[in-house]
């Protein structure tokens, strides 16, 4: 890395990036991270991780043309902090359950913030760059931990209820797009906020739909290819069967997964 940004013999590309420009790749290189977990392709995944691990690398790169850290330093703070993060494993510590080592894990990450700044507020600290259903969980996350929580799953479901009610009210009135926006946005909030209660990762749960719908779309366009048809040409009520036929065979024990 640091012979790529040699000012003198190194790669044009890399010495026009900084911290910012790269931002993109690092997303990028996440995700697909992701894919290939999620593919289960281990000779994929070993690739991609070096790919992400390059990212930490240029990062690290960039600091240390400015003096302000290395890679050492990187290291050096995450052993640290998981050293500190773990007195069961590495101090003598006792946790009676998960629920009481996650609030210690919780605590030691607060006083951790509030050695480094002045907080002001509970949700300090959840960055705004997250994924927006991402960032959702971990608002409510901090909400909860001072209090400001449902205390049941079942208790959610009326507030689910009343915000599609607000959404369908602003269509209806037809309200301004931003409104609707609002509206839309306060109830996905609420749907997350379900999805929390029940302990399921809201993330992972709409990826998995994504997943779902693609399967099934991709076996209408197959059967409909089969039967000499394009997917324009088929009717609404034509889909619609299809799609019943699609999620039937799904069911059905033994049949390949459409």
């Amino acid at each position: 890395m640091a012979a790529l940004r040699d000012p003198k013999t190194g790669c044009d590309w890399d010495l026009k990036q900084d911290h910012r420009t790269l931002i993109p790749f690092l997303i990028e290189e996440s995700y697909e991270v992701i894919d290939a977990i999620e593919a289960g392709d281990d000779e994929h995944l070993c690739e991609e991780l070096g790919d992400l691990l390059f990212q930490v690398v240029f990062h690290a790169q960039l600091a240390a043309e400015q003096q302000r850290f290395t890679l050492d330093d990187i290291a050096t703070a995450i052993a640290d902090k998981l050293v500190r993060r773990h007195p069961h494993v590495f101090a003598d510590v006792k946790y009676t359950s998960e629920d009481e080592q996650e609030a210690a894990w919780a605590s030691h990450k607060q006083q951790e913030r509030n050695d480094k700044s002045v907080q002001s507020s509970a949700l300090d600290g959840v960055p705004k760059s997250l994924p927006a259903l991402m960032r959702s969980q971990k608002l409510q996350r901090r909400a909860a931990r001072v209090g400001f929580d449902w205390d049941t799953a079942d208790q959610v479901i009326p507030k689910i209820r009343e915000e599609l009610g607000e959404v369908e009210a602003a269509v209806s009135q037809r309200e301004s797009a931003e409104r609707v926006e609002e509206e839309l946005g306060d109830l996905l909030f609420a749907v997350v906020n379900y999805a929390r209660k029940l302990n399921i990762d809201s993330e992972n749960a709409l990826r998995m739909g994504n997943e779902k719908f693609s399967r099934r779309f991709n076996a209408i366009e197959a059967l409909l290819k089969s039967r000499n048809q394009k997917i324009e040409e088929a009717s609404q009520q034509q889909l619609e069967k299809l799609w019943a036929e699609v999620k039937r065979l799904e069911k059905v024990p033994g049949s390949p997964p459409a």
